[in-house]
């Protein structure tokens, strides 16, 4: 087969002009929606089939791996992707941080703080990057602290962030069931608990930065438009 068939799919899709494209049936948004009809299904399932909620929610959690590869390969990555991704993550993550606030309820206010600061800073940053011009919320400016920089500027590195993240609540969700029937099983979860505990820490740290440093950027927005607004 000749070289040039190897791209057809991003060549064709760039081709497209506005009036041929449907942003809505754009291919990673289209991965978008089944992500979230996998949550439904996990949220469907979470009070009492810890085994089928665990694989719809965790391949649910995957695929928002898949849907960005496939809008940087197809060349349809679009602001309403961007977004659909974001409130998919913050609306899985609560509503599975809303179960374990019920299911370990001595520590109900942790899990409703780690909801309110997860949904606010990822907000606020979404909110700031749009106001200040920035083609996504992924592109961090050089003025901008060096942890937020290096979380979002290596993808690699922000997987393993939220992919710990998530695992570690997943692995509390099924402690919940004392879903381990075997000293083997119990020792794995909670060796894993052990791994993940510590980067899902780390990953709150980076959600205050983001809230600082979003919070800054709004503000130097608000400066510099009542500056303009004084000299007319």
């Amino acid at each position: 087969m000749p070289a040039k068939n190897t791209k057809a799919p991003a060549a064709v899709a760039s081709k497209q002009g506005p009036a041929d494209e449907n942003v809505f049936l754009f291919i990673p948004n289209l991965i978008g929606y089944s992500r979230i009809l996998l949550a439904a299904g996990a949220l469907y399932y979470m009070p009492y089939h810890p085994k089928t909620c665990m694989v719809m929610y965790s391949v649910s959690c995957l695929l928002d791996a898949v849907d960005g590869q496939a809008a940087r390969y197809y060349d349809q990555c679009s602001k309403f992707g961007a977004v659909l991704d974001m409130v998919t993550d913050r609306c899985t993550t609560a509503c599975l941080l809303c179960y374990l606030a019920i299911a370990y309820p001595s520590y109900a206010l942790v899990f409703q703080f780690l909801i309110a600061l997860d949904v606010s800073s990822h907000y606020m940053h979404m909110y700031s990057s749009l106001t200040s011009g920035a083609t996504s919320h992924k592109k961090i400016s050089e003025s901008s602290n060096f942890i937020l920089r290096a979380y979002y500027s290596n993808n690699n590195v922000l997987f393993a962030f939220c992919f710990a993240n998530e695992l570690f609540f997943v692995i509390l969700y099924l402690l919940s069931f004392n879903f381990q029937s075997s000293a083997f099983g119990k020792v794995v979860l909670y060796s894993l608990a052990a791994v993940t505990g510590p980067v899902c820490a780390g990953k709150q740290i980076i959600n205050c930065i983001q809230f600082a440093n979003a919070s800054r950027s709004l503000a130097e927005i608000d400066l510099e438009e009542r500056k303009a607004a004084k000299k007319n």
